[in-house]
């Protein structure tokens, strides 16, 4: 019974596999910061998760106590689309006029998330080939792990690109005027995922097969009018229905259930004291659930 499983400290839903998973698969995972904490607990059970690159231990970071890992996060699906059409489409690139010079000799990416220190222009696009280097092993991979994180978006209206997340100060206070803020669609991020399917149809694993989720974190804060409580329900709320749909749409694409892993479990065992990152115990309960539902 459902109110028996909800009174467990760690909610266990029912899930129908739609595709096997062999331990020789290969797997990449894209998208928020929960990616990561897939990736880890993955790689703790002997996978082999080929979006975790040893290439970005080396990096130091802003904040001592996150990974270099961290800054290949990816909060929006038209920043995830763009990672991939640059890493693996020969027809498409990386505008170079979105690589922003700061004019102090500091250059800003603003596709990447900004956990390292701002560089020069040549450490600036050894960071960018790097990133791309690594998300062309996607097209080894027969599993690929999208967490949907967030609705809220920003625009570069020079290059009319979406870029990854909030412009950093140093790019709002030198360019007040050139990036809009957008509250995204139910269109606009179905229509990325649908590309992102056509892009990896492609380029990809001729088996490919998509695992999407939605990033249980919540919004640490909001650029639109609404109480940042009720801007996080309308985000996960979306991406939860775009994420049902494009599953529905495809028979190799399947919907895990994440968001309602986390969201139905006890608050005091799930959350960190932040009440924005899981604690590990449940990302771990998470792929523990996804390897016992899909591992053969």
């Amino acid at each position: 019974m459902a109110f028996q499983r909800l009174r467990q400290p760690l909610f266990t839903p029912v899930i129908t596999p739609g595709f096997t998973l062999q331990r020789t698969d290969k797997l990449f995972a894209i998208g928020s910061c929960f990616a990561r904490a897939i990736e880890k607990a993955l790689i703790g059970r002997k996978m082999e998760v080929l979006s975790v690159a040893p290439e970005f231990d080396s990096f130091e970071t802003i904040n001592k106590q996150v990974t270099g890992r961290g800054f290949t996060n990816k909060y929006n699906t038209f920043a995830i689309y763009n990672e991939l059409r640059w890493a693996l489409d020969p027809a498409t690139e990386c505008p170079r006029e979105s690589i922003v010079d700061l004019g102090d000799g500091r250059f800003c990416d603003p596709h990447i998330t900004p956990t390292l220190p701002l560089a020069n222009s040549e450490e600036t696009w050894r960071r960018r080939s790097l990133v791309e280097l690594v998300n062309r092993r996607i097209a080894q991979c027969r599993v690929v792990i999208i967490t949907l994180g967030l609705a809220e978006v920003w625009r570069d209206t020079i290059t009319d690109t979406f870029i990854n997340a909030t412009p950093v100060p140093e790019l709002s206070r030198q360019y007040p005027d050139r990036y809009e803020f957008h509250v995204s669609d139910f269109a606009r991020n179905f229509a990325n995922l649908e590309a992102i399917h056509a892009l990896l149809e492609r380029f990809g694993h001729p088996d490919v097969q998509f695992v999407v989720t939605v990033s249980p974190v919540p919004l640490m804060a909001t650029f639109s009018t609404e109480d940042v409580v009720l801007a996080n329900t309308y985000s996960k709320s979306l991406l939860r229905t775009v994420a049902q749909e494009w599953a529905a749409a495809h028979d190799n694409v399947h919907y895990f259930p994440s968001y309602e892993i986390v969201q139905n479990s006890d608050r005091a065992t799930t959350w960190e004291e932040d009440l924005r990152h899981v604690r590990a115990k449940v990302a771990n309960h998470i792929m523990d659930l996804f390897l016992d539902t899909y591992l053969s």
